[in-house]
C-alpha cells in the first residue's frame, strides 16, 4: 500500500509541475491547464483511496472537478477575495466556463484509462 501511494504522490506532484510549466508558456492552449487540473485530482484522490476501484475513482474525482467549478458561480465577497490569493486562483479558479467541464471530463478519463492500461501491463508481467 505504501509503495502504491507513494508512486501515487510523485506522479500528483508530477502533474502539478506541469500544470504550472503550462501556464507559464504562451503557445500552450488554456485548456490544458484544465485537463492537468482534473489528472491531478484523480490522482490526489488515488492516493487518500488506494485500493478502491478505479472507475470509483474516476466518478469522485470528477465530482470534485465539477463541483469546483460550479462553486466559481459563487461570488460571495469573501469568496472573490480568497480568489485574488495564489491559493484561491490555482485552486478555485476564477471563472465558470462548461469549456472547463469538457476539459474536466477528458482529463479525469485520461487518467482513468492510463491507470488502467498500466495496470493491464503490470498484471500481464506478474503472470
Amino acid at each position: 500500500m505504501k509503495k502504491a501511494r507513494t508512486y501515487y504522490f510523485l506522479t500528483f506532484l508530477s502533474i502539478i509541475a506541469l500544470g504550472i510549466l503550462s501556464r507559464k508558456i504562451a503557445f500552450i492552449p488554456l485548456w490544458i491547464g484544465d485537463f492537468l487540473y482534473a489528472v491531478m485530482i484523480y490522482f490526489l484522490v488515488r492516493i487518500f483511496l488506494p485500493f478502491k476501484k478505479a472507475f470509483s475513482i474516476f466518478l469522485l474525482s470528477l465530482f470534485i472537478c465539477y463541483c469546483i467549478e460550479f462553486l466559481q458561480l459563487y461570488q460571495a465577497e469573501w469568496m472573490i477575495e480568497l480568489r485574488k490569493t495564489l491559493f484561491g486562483r490555482y485552486v478555485l479558479g476564477q471563472g465558470f466556463l462548461w469549456s472547463d467541464i469538457l476539459a474536466y471530463t477528458f482529463g479525469a478519463s485520461f487518467a482513468f484509462i492510463l491507470e488502467k492500461s498500466i495496470l493491464n501491463v503490470f498484471n500481464q508481467k506478474s503472470e
